[in-house]
C-alpha cells in the first residue's frame, strides 16, 4: 500500500458515521368529545394501542370535556402546531361544517370517528370512520319486537340530542314499530338521558313514579339502559319489563350475563379506533381514499351468543 493510500484509510477512520436517514414523523392531533365514557375510552385505548405498533406515528390526545368550544380551540391549536391530521370524536355533530372548514382551509386531513359529520358532502382530505347508524336502533328494536311479540308499550331513553347518533337510533326504533310486524308496539315517552347511566335512573324512577307501566325500555346505549335496570330494581318491576341498549360494552354485557339485559348491539369501539388512525395516516400521507366514509358493522348481542362478545369492548 502507498502512503498515499495509508494517509487515506487512516483519515477514513475519523469521518463520522452516516446513519441511513429516519423515516419521517407523522403527528396526528386527536380532540375526544369526552374522556369520561365507557365506549368512548375502550376508541381511544385502541386507537393509541395501534399508534404504539406504528413507527413513526404519534398522537397528541385531547378532552374537550363535552364542550364544543373547547374542541373548535383543540382542533385550531392542532393547526397551529402544523399536526399532519387531526381525528375529531364531536361533541357536537352540527358543529362539525366548521371544523371541516379549519381544517380543509389549512390543508390538513381531517377523520370524524364515531359520530357521523353533519356536513352534507366530505370536501377531500376529509372522511368519516364509524359504523352505519340506520342499523343500531333497527337491530336493537327488531330483537326487542320479536321478544315482546310484536305488541306492547315501550319507554325510550334517548342519547344528547345535539348527537346525530341519538337521533338517527330513535328514528330506526320508530321506522321498526311502523312496520306490520310491529305495529302493535306504542312508545309511552321518550326522554333524553344524555348517554349517562345516573341521568337515566332518574328518567326512569320519575316515569314509574307517574304510574307508567311499559313493557319494556329502549335505550340509545347500554350506559342508560344499565341506569333503567337500577330503576327497575329499586321499585321491584325488573322482572316485568324487557331492557336493551347499544354499543355492547363490558358493564353492559356483564348485565346482560347476569340476566337484567337482553338486548345490546355491538359497535367495534376499538375497531373504529384503529380505522381512524389507519386512514388519517392514508391522507396524511397524499393517499386517495376509495370512499370518504369507512363503515364497521354493527352486530346484535343476545344472550345466546354473549360469549362471542366478551372482552372485545
Amino acid at each position: 500500500m502507498t502512503w498515499k493510500l495509508k494517509l487515506l484509510a487512516a483519515c477514513m477512520l475519523f469521518l463520522p458515521m452516516i446513519a441511513p436517514a429516519a423515516a419521517s414523523a407523522t403527528t396526528i392531533g386527536v380532540s375526544m368529545s369526552q374522556f369520561d365514557d365507557n365506549f368512548l375510552t375502550v376508541l381511544r385505548n385502541g386507537m393509541t394501542k395501534h399508534a404504539a405498533a406504528m413507527p413513526g406515528v404519534s398522537l397528541q390526545v385531547e378532552d374537550a370535556q363535552n364542550d364544543v368550544g373547547k374542541q373548535l380551540n383543540q382542533i385550531q391549536n392542532f393547526i397551529a402546531a402544523k399536526v399532519d391530521a387531526i381525528i375529531v370524536n364531536p361533541v357536537d355533530t352540527d358543529a362539525t361544517t366548521k371544523m371541516t372548514a379549519l381544517a380543509e382551509k389549512a390543508g390538513i386531513p381531517l377523520v370524524y370517528v364515531n359520530r357521523l359529520p353533519a356536513d352534507k358532502k366530505l370536501p377531500p382530505k376529509v372522511a368519516f370512520v364509524g359504523s352505519d347508524e340506520t342499523q343500531s336502533g333497527t337491530l336493537e328494536m327488531q330483537a326487542v319486537c320479536k321478544l315482546m311479540g310484536g305488541k306492547g308499550n315501550i319507554l325510550v331513553l334517548m342519547g344528547e340530542l345535539s348527537n346525530q347518533a341519538a337521533r338517527q337510533r330513535t328514528q330506526d326504533i320508530k321506522d321498526v314499530i311502523a312496520k306490520p310486524n310491529c305495529n302493535g308496539i306504542k312508545i309511552l315517552d321518550e326522554q333524553a338521558g344524555d348517554w349517562s347511566r345516573t341521568k337515566a335512573a332518574d328518567l326512569v324512577t320519575n316515569w314509574l313514579s307517574a304510574g307508567l307501566k311499559p313493557d319494556a325500555i329502549v335505550s340509545n346505549n347500554d350506559e342508560m339502559a344499565i341506569g333503567a335496570i337500577q330503576s327497575l330494581k329499586q321499585s321491584g318491576r325488573i322482572d316485568k319489563v324487557i331492557v336493551s341498549g347499544i354499543d355492547a360494552t363490558a358493564d353492559g354485557l356483564a348485565t346482560m350475563k347476569a340476566g337484567n339485559l337482553k338486548v345490546t348491539v355491538f359497535q367495534d369501539a376499538a375497531g373504529q379506533g384503529k380505522g381512524a388512525l389507519e386512514t388519517a395516516v392514508k391522507l396524511a400521507k397524499g393517499q386517495t381514499l376509495a370512499n370518504p366514509y369507512v363503515y364497521v358493522p354493527f352486530e346484535l348481542v343476545t344472550p345466546d351468543n354473549i360469549g362471542k362478545y366478551l372482552g372485545k369492548n
